[in-house]
């Protein structure tokens, strides 16, 4: 395992380093045990497109979890195509057929495990072994987001990057825009944050970017960025 970082000055460090000089940090650090996980979202083409610039043949995990729009699955494989993407789909350990006959509509009567079946376990699964995973998380998304650190250690010994954490969705379609990305073709119809599609929906007016996944009801994780614990001396 690499040598012990010290996370309270790496943190304090990367307040004042760009996205990418973290990343870069991050694939000198702990290559080739790292991967990325997208979801193939509204501006996901930011942290792929600095991921791939800074290790081209970095696995991007996405979770295939057979609910997604059909734009979600056709937007990834154009932009797979175009970046040169390194994706990796996981799937539920049950075989789709197997999983609706066993559970049916299982995210109406239960997401969390609909989310812990098709996103959290496979997702788990996939992480074995790495000693890094890089994701998009961000600050302002939530109020469950609105602490996370650049770099965090959890109790598996696996690290957590975060390298897009500070930055606003100003700054996001700010990226897309200097580098001709582009965003999902959901979004003009007023789908800010994308998920599954029997979970997901367009937003009101006024309402927070991710105000359109599990609309009614107090779920506002699936589970992939929660599931792990932190190392207690990780903040």
């Amino acid at each position: 395992m690499n040598k012990k970082l010290d996370l309270e000055k790496l943190n304090r460090e990367f307040e004042n380093k760009t996205p990418q000089e973290i990343i870069v940090w991050a694939v000198k650090e702990f290559s080739p045990e790292i991967a990325t996980t997208s979801s193939f979202g509204t501006t996901s083409a930011v942290l792929l497109h600095m991921a791939a610039q800074a290790k081209p043949d970095i696995r991007v995990l996405f979770l295939e979890t057979g609910f997604h729009f059909p734009e979600t699955l056709k937007f990834r494989d154009e932009l797979a195509a175009r970046l040169k993407l390194n994706v990796v789909n996981l799937k539920s350990v049950l075989l789709r057929e197997e999983f609706k006959s066993t559970y049916g509509n299982l995210y109406e009567k239960n997401p969390d495990k609909c989310c812990f079946l098709n996103k959290v376990e496979p997702l788990k699964i996939a992480l074995t072994g790495l000693k890094a995973w890089i994701t998009a998380v961000r600050r302002g998304q939530t109020e469950n987001r609105k602490n996370v650190q650049f770099v965090e250690e959890y109790e598996d010994g696996l690290y957590k990057i975060n390298p897009l954490a500070t930055w606003t969705s100003g700054h996001m379609w700010d990226y897309l825009k200097t580098h001709n990305l582009p965003h999902h073709p959901l979004f003009e119809e007023g789908y800010t944050s994308i998920g599954c599609a029997p979970c997901t929906h367009a937003i009101r007016s006024g309402e927070d970017e991710r105000a359109g996944r599990w609309s009614g009801s107090e779920k506002t994780e699936c589970g992939i960025h929660t599931f792990m614990k932190k190392k207690q001396n990780s903040k």
